[in-house]
């Protein structure tokens, strides 16, 4: 019977890490997974200790090859640049551009694709020296995680997936120890409340060891045959891996970065850096620049380069969208961050998952301890009541 309280307890407090994912309860009494609640702390530490190792996002683009962004820009807006420069027109001036002769707009899509490899280039290039000021890292972990709170049980399920199965599985082998020593005192001593009392010990302890089994000891020690390390710790490598891989895939990518860039904090500002190097589109050719402003105005000119600038915020998330783009660059980001955890020490390695589990320990205990007494309650009742 311990050996399978040892068991159930330890499953059900990895149960109770994930799940319920979204809080259920009333006012302050409730419950909701330990690593749902706790995965933007945990994702914020993870960044903290991997870019303080590695330097910071500026250098994780270096990794990105930029020359391989601007060539995803070019690739994706060349097709579309007729498409652009329609919508653009149509929308300040479409009457004018309706009745414009074909070989003058011609003339003008061919320019525009002549002027874009530059520009992107230039663009890109100023991206990647402000890029850690533009992003702004954490908000984009916590509002990914918002969204999609199951996000870090998956991360976890999958990077952790043998020492979750070695977890419950000591549980009943920690019981069954337990419990070999509770037989011949409730054999001695066959009072009501010691089969209870000692199933509750079994249930706690269990769960306490459990967890500590993940975490310690640190470092591997050697006792008489065995090595013995914290089982998240002695497996280091093969879960920055994992790990790694899942947050370059759903956290990290192009795609959600550009977004922050653009739709972020410091929105503004990627805007001016789009609008800076978007104006020389027109400003730098003396023929564009005359033509634009005979044919619209000034203050349509203005307008023009206004409306391009929308465009261009528009277009980029049309351009970073794309899927195969995103897998193909998700393994970079994935090595960056995977070979940052390998260098961490253990105790910092450690830091990164234990802050879930420490504050909600003492609780996962006492719950495993309360459905140890109730079994040892059941067990006591059917030995004392139950006749064959």
């Amino acid at each position: 019977m311990a050996a399978l309280v040892g068991w159930f307890t330890n499953w059900l407090a990895i149960q109770m890490s994930f799940y319920p994912v979204q809080f259920i309860g009333v006012g302050l009494v409730g419950w909701q997974g330990v690593i749902p609640r706790k995965a933007e702390k945990m994702a914020h530490i993870c960044i903290d200790r991997t870019l303080q190792q590695f330097g910071d996002l500026n250098a994780v683009y270096q990794k990105l090859e930029p020359q391989r962004i601007v060539e995803q820009v070019i690739s994706q807006v060349t097709p579309r640049m007729d498409e652009y420069i329609d919508e653009v027109m149509y929308e300040i001036q479409p009457v004018l551009w309706d009745n414009l002769p074909v070989f003058l707009k011609n003339r003008i899509y061919q320019w525009a694709r002549e002027q874009l490899p530059s520009r992107i280039e230039d663009l890109v290039e100023d991206f990647g020296d402000d890029l850690d000021e533009l992003v702004d890292l954490k908000a984009l972990l916590s509002r990914e995680l918002k969204s999609h709170p199951d996000l870090m049980n998956r991360i976890f399920k999958q990077a952790g997936a043998v020492e979750l199965r070695s977890v419950i599985n000591r549980g009943a082998i920690i019981g069954g120890l337990l419990g070999a020593f509770l037989v011949p005192l409730w054999s001695r001593y066959p009072e009501p409340w010691l089969l209870p009392l000692g199933g509750f010990v079994v249930g706690f302890i269990t769960n306490w060891i459990a967890i500590n089994l993940i975490f310690a000891p640190l470092k591997p020690r050697r006792i008489l045959f065995w090595k013995i390390q914290g089982l998240f710790l002695r497996r280091q490598p093969e879960i920055s891996d994992v790990w790694a891989k899942l947050v370059a895939e759903e956290l990290i990518t192009v795609e959600k970065v550009a977004d922050a860039m653009i739709n972020g904090s410091h929105g503004d500002r990627t805007r001016a850096i789009i609008q800076k190097h978007l104006r020389p589109l027109l400003d730098n050719s003396v023929i564009m620049k005359l033509t634009a402003q005979v044919t619209v105005g000034m203050t349509g000119y203005t307008e023009l380069k206004k409306a391009m600038n929308q465009k261009a915020v528009l277009a980029t998330h049309d351009v970073f969208s794309d899927p195969a783009f995103n897998r193909e660059r998700a393994p970079v980001v994935a090595e960056v961050l995977s070979g940052q955890m390998k260098a961490l020490k253990p105790s910092e390695f450690q830091d990164i998952l234990r802050p879930a589990f420490r504050e909600e320990e003492i609780q996962l205990m006492i719950v495993g301890g309360i459905f140890g007494g109730l079994a040892g309650l059941l067990q006591f009742l059917s030995l004392t009541y139950m006749t064959f």
